[in-house]
């Protein structure tokens, strides 16, 4: 089972950061799970939420700002960190390490996406990353976008929680999901897993810093297993311990 530092090593760094991502490999992370949306001026950014009130204590809108502008934006201090800044996605792919695993997800809530699942599968194929990139998303149509860009690209369908489980599961993963299925971790029943499984599809399982939890899916066969804490976890998991400190 491969551990995913969620949006970095966000316990220890802000989130979707370039310092989050450094921290997850100093921890030994086996790659990240990092959020990818479309600012104003068309370029694509590394950030999860729509407004940036959050993260920085500033009402703007990623989707309708420029690139220019969101370069100010302090996404660190407000999260208890160091200032940081939003980075482009195609920095965040230059940094990784080329061992790493990297689950994009997008974010999109409307029917059109503004490119986003065009560009972020053109950008993963011209850096020649499709053996490492898993791309996700809640939008299914971003991920049919994808495979009509690049039908070669993993692909793996997030399922909400809030959202009727049978249509998500049994109608649209099928159809989009190429490689994987991102369920909360706590959908992962034994006999979904076993299900998913049979259909020969891999499990990233999100969100899981409690080492307990996080035995108990390896032995569901979990793939892939998204964390705050990639360190701690994975030393917890080492050594036996219930408590990831």
């Amino acid at each position: 089972m491969l551990l995913l530092a969620h949006r970095g090593a966000s316990a220890d760094a802000p989130e979707n950061t370039l310092e989050a991502f450094s921290e997850a490999v100093r921890q030994g992370a086996d790659g990240v799970e990092l959020d990818a949306q479309v600012c104003g001026s068309g370029e694509v950014v590394v950030c999860h939420d729509e407004r940036l009130d959050r993260l920085a204590g500033l009402p703007w809108q990623v989707g309708t700002t420029a690139w220019w502008k969101l370069q100010r934006a302090d996404v660190g201090t407000s999260l208890g960190f160091r200032p940081a800044r939003i980075p482009l996605l195609e920095e965040v792919l230059d940094a990784l390490p080329s061992h790493f695993l990297v689950n994009i997800e997008l974010k999109c809530a409307q029917v059109r996406d503004g490119g986003l699942s065009r560009r972020v599968a053109e950008l993963v194929t011209q850096k020649g990353l499709s053996e490492r990139v898993v791309i996700s998303s809640f939008n299914s149509m971003c991920l049919f976008r994808v495979a009509a860009v690049a039908p070669s690209l993993r692909r793996g369908l997030l399922i909400h929680p809030d959202r009727p489980w049978a249509p998500q599961a049994h109608l649209l993963s099928p159809l989009v999901s190429s490689h994987s299925v991102h369920p909360h971790h706590s959908a992962c029943t034994p006999e979904r897993m076993e299900e998913w499984l049979n259909a020969g599809l891999r499990v990233a399982a999100w969100t899981v810093d409690a080492p307990e939890r996080a035995r108990e899916l390896e032995a569901l066969g979990v793939s892939y297993l998204i964390t705050n804490r990639p360190g701690a976890l994975r030393e917890a998991l080492r050594s036996g311990r219930q408590d990831p400190d």
